[in-house]
């Protein structure tokens, strides 16, 4: 598909049929970056101020809390919101419903998280939520010269989703100028075959797993095969730590920079490297706080748990939600000229492979998604101890 075509008509008509504002909220995204930090901490205390009066009044578990809290609303500060405490992922997984806005603008959606952290949660996201992940992303790409409907790799997948794939989301795919290869099957055969079908499709950006990435540029590099990618701009990692020697490994492989990404599908898309490599927060959809283990925030260069409010999650909002990642807050500026805020390093969870019977190495998700979708289960540890032999252990609740 031409990219022109894609990217003014076919994505933009896909997301009207959606209901979801995501060219309106990027073009907002396009020029509040450029704010001073000032400015933009500004806008997020006036969308949070607008979150916390939606949870009030539509979420009753928040409504409880954010009313014994004593919260100033006619003089809310950041300070001042720090009189709420903060949530867990536990906090999620049992009072979710009452949580969850149901009957939210454009209509509430169940998502499942990965559960790479051992920890399943089944939540509700709106279309502003969806439409935030998506400009953020359509404008990180944009950092490094990639648009919207230019060809573009995704090393991707989990099998209940992979299984619905049809006839319709593969000629969407197509349409979208998006090529999807199945980052759960990576035995010797099929990266074979991804690298030749990479070849031929000739991305501008390859997107997908750090650890799927790397093993593909491994294999290709053992077996002393090459690619030629003159379009291709850059490599986006994400879903787990990017390592040093991933990176250099990628990038020397494809001959491309990479830049790695930060979120989660609870907590959603939070922050993309730009083309310095510095770590910049979505900040007009975030408020991201770094807490020490006794709730404390911590100094720009320490590292602290990532605690996260979601200023677009009025469906089911995560306010101050405690994500289990540990991150740096960074006290330099983006060398651009924005006001994003930016993150100095993040530790997020590694998620390793399993081997199969067969000698194909599966992504570890394969078996995450299963038991994410299994209602009642509140933490979970898999270890693979031989070929044929799993040990799982389950925390489950009464859900």
């Amino acid at each position: 598909m031409n990219p022109f075509i894609s990217r003014q008509l076919i994505y933009p008509l896909q997301e009207r049929l959606l209901n979801r504002p995501t060219f309106a909220y990027l073009d907002n995204l396009e020029k509040t970056q450029w704010y001073s930090r000032n400015d933009i901490e500004a806008l997020q205390l006036q969308k949070l101020h607008t979150l916390l009066k939606s949870a009030k009044e539509h979420s009753p578990w928040h409504a409880r809390r954010i009313e014994k809290s004593g919260i100033n609303f006619e003089n809310l500060t950041f300070e001042e919101f720090k009189k709420l405490p903060t949530m867990t992922k536990a906090d999620a997984q049992q009072h979710g419903n009452e949580m969850a806005w149901h009957d939210v603008p454009g209509g509430s959606f169940r998502y499942t998280t990965g559960g790479s952290s051992g920890q399943p949660l089944i939540f509700n996201f709106g279309r502003s939520r969806q439409a935030s992940d998506a400009a953020g992303r359509i404008r990180a790409r944009r950092w490094w010269g990639v648009n919207v409907g230019e060809p573009e790799v995704y090393l991707w997948g989990a099998p209940v989703e992979l299984n619905k794939t049809d006839r319709i989301k593969t000629i969407r795919d197509r349409l979208l100028n998006q090529l999807v290869l199945n980052a759960f099957e990576m035995s010797p055969k099929n990266m074979s075959i991804y690298l030749s079908a990479i070849q031929k499709f000739n991305p501008k950006c390859i997107y997908g797993y750090a650890s799927s990435i790397a093993l593909l540029a491994s294999y290709a590099r053992q077996n002393g095969l090459h690619i030629s990618l003159p379009n291709l701009k850059v490599i986006c990692t994400t879903g787990e730590p990017l390592y040093p020697e991933q990176r250099q490994l990628i990038s020397e492989f494809f001959n491309v920079p990479v830049a790695n990404e930060y979120g989660s599908r609870d907590a959603g898309f939070i922050a993309h490297a730009n083309s310095h490599q510095q770590m910049l927060l979505l900040s007009e959809s975030n408020i991201l706080e770094v807490l020490d283990s006794e709730g404390n925030p911590v100094k720009p260069g320490e590292m602290g748990e990532a605690v996260m409010t979601g200023l677009c999650s009025e469906a089911q909002p995560f306010i101050r939600y405690r994500t289990g990642d540990m991150v740096k807050l960074s006290t330099d500026l983006d060398k651009d000229g924005r006001g994003l805020h930016v993150i100095e390093e993040v530790v997020g969870r590694n998620t390793d492979f399993l081997i199969h019977e067969n000698g194909s190495i599966i992504h570890a998700l394969a078996a995450i998604y299963i038991l994410r979708e299994t209602g009642g289960v509140e933490q979970f540890k898999i270890t693979q101890q031989a070929i044929n032999k799993f040990e799982v252990l389950l925390v489950t609740n009464s859900l």
